[in-house]
């Protein structure tokens, strides 16, 4: 499959800046992306064709107003919806939404109207957009209802916050000869694109059109924003899946492939060329080399001080520091690492600097029990005014921390107040001294603790070296 990536800007929307004067907060721009799972079947000859309405609630008012629709996607009770809800995100407001899906049987765009035969209701369900942020991988799954009796199925919201990248790509795939998937026929092609999340799953961002029948289609050039297809992390993975549409919604797999924007970017000169994998086929077949012609994975790698200081440098330029503050998806992230090399070969520290009383205390203390099981221990510096009572409590040197009845089977994290190590005198040097000695104390023993808990012994000690030729001083 072939690819060519032009690159332009385009005017967005952007999250406002802090302002140091006022010191108002600003709007975090928040997508959410809606899934529904097990939907109710309206149709008599097909399934149900689902569309997604968002009501946002006033907050003097409580009137529930209409603040955007997905498109309708037919034939499907498992939809994954391509079409975006972009928010402001006020993490010290509460803000209601309401969550109403509907199988569609017209194109009229008034859903009070013609409720025979316009649309089925099927199903709702009422959260608060900050229920969604701050849900584990910011990934909600509730039930749906308004259907007294019935079971209306689960919807999937998906948040992830917009970053400032203003770029937009514009792309063009062919493919060629791809597996013909209809008996009678050729296939009739799309592709779906799915940029990569933070715990392993994929979010739907973009989906061409049909070329029908065909096994070497040239789809149209589409525009996409990059934030939409990367979030602006050009090396982010992002993932293409090639189908073959079926009327009833049941479409067969061809195969996939990886990439990244970095990659992709590249080929505004050249084409780039992907095989198209179908790994159960692959399985099954051993001749099997791809279904067609058509990544790059982040590097969490620094090389010492100097790459670690770069990497900071970099993020700088990027990341924006406000609210809220969730620890837990940095902890899991890491323990990750310290789940993969648990032979005593490794052993990882976090460092966690912070100015914001903690958003997700529930689901950080789970994380700490989870993790004191691994190589790894977790300092967290506390900057700024802020109340670090909450900081405290995770620091189990007192009461071992604990989560839904569970204890954690060995303290792992250290909590020094930054402000405390300021030497009134001016002697900086002596400051960071025992801000590092404090920092680091604790670390030792945890390390011996996880060791000795395993049966880890240390290595024996090399040999004393001796120059070629000489014998080593005797002793007496």
């Amino acid at each position: 499959m072939e690819g060519d990536v032009m690159d332009k800007l385009e005017d967005m929307a952007s999250v406002s800046e802090f302002d140091p004067i006022t010191g108002n907060i600003p709007a975090t721009k928040v997508e959410i992306t809606v899934s529904c799972r097990n939907l109710l079947d309206r149709d008599t000859f097909s399934k149900s064709d689902p569309l997604c309405v968002l009501y946002t609630q006033g907050v003097e008012s409580k009137q529930w107003r209409e603040f955007g629709r997905t498109e309708v996607i037919d034939n499907t009770l498992n939809p994954d919806f391509v079409r975006k809800y972009i928010l402001d995100y006020f993490f010290e407001e509460k803000q209601n939404l309401r969550f109403d899906i509907f199988d569609i049987d017209s194109k009229s765009p008034d859903l009070a109207k013609h409720p025979s035969d316009f649309n089925d209701f099927l199903g709702q369900t009422f959260c608060t957009l900050g229920e969604i942020v701050g849900s584990p991988g910011s990934h909600l799954e509730k039930p749906l209802g308004g259907i007294p009796g019935k079971n209306c199925g689960t919807i999937i919201l998906t948040a992830e916050e917009l970053g400032n990248c203003r770029d937009c790509a514009t792309m063009q795939f062919c493919a060629n000869k791809l597996d013909k998937k209809d008996f009678f026929g050729r296939s009739d092609p799309f592709m779906v694109f799915y940029r990569s999340n933070e715990d392993g799953t994929f979010t739907i961002c973009h989906k061409t059109e049909v070329v029908k029948s065909t096994l070497n289609p040239v789809w149209q050039a589409f525009t996409i924003p990059v934030r939409a297809l990367c979030n602006g992390d050009y090396d982010r993975s992002i993932k293409v899946e090639v189908y073959d549409w079926d009327r009833d919604g049941s479409h067969d797999f061809i195969g996939e492939f990886t990439t990244s924007y970095r990659e992709l970017s590249r080929s505004q000169s050249q084409f780039n060329v992907y095989e198209v994998v179908n790994s159960k086929k692959k399985l099954k077949k051993r001749r099997y080399i791809n279904s067609g012609t058509n990544g790059n994975v982040d590097n969490p790698y620094c090389n010492g001080m100097e790459g670690i200081l770069e990497a900071y440098h970099q993020s700088l330029k990027t990341v924006q520091l406000y609210g809220p503050t969730n620890f837990a998806p940095v902890i899991n992230h890491v323990a990750r690492y310290g789940a993969a090399v648990q032979d005593g070969s490794q052993y990882f520290v976090l460092l966690i600097i912070t100015d914001g009383v903690i958003s997700d205390m529930a689901q950080t203390k789970e994380a700490i029990v989870n993790a004191a099981k691994l190589p790894m221990s977790i300092i967290i510096v506390g900057v700024g005014q802020a109340e670090f009572d909450a900081m405290v409590e995770l620091d189990g040197d007192d009461v071992r921390i604990s989560s839904r009845g569970k204890l954690a089977e060995r303290d792992i994290v250290q909590f020094v107040p930054f402000r405390d190590y300021m030497d009134r005198t001016g002697n900086h040097v002596l400051s960071m001294a025992r801000l590092a000695k404090d920092v680091l104390a604790e670390i030792p023993e945890q390390l011996i603790l996880y060791m000795k808990s395993r049966g880890i012994k240390p290595n024996q000690p090399p040999p004393d070296y001796s120059p070629p030729g000489l014998s080593p001083t005797p002793t007496i």
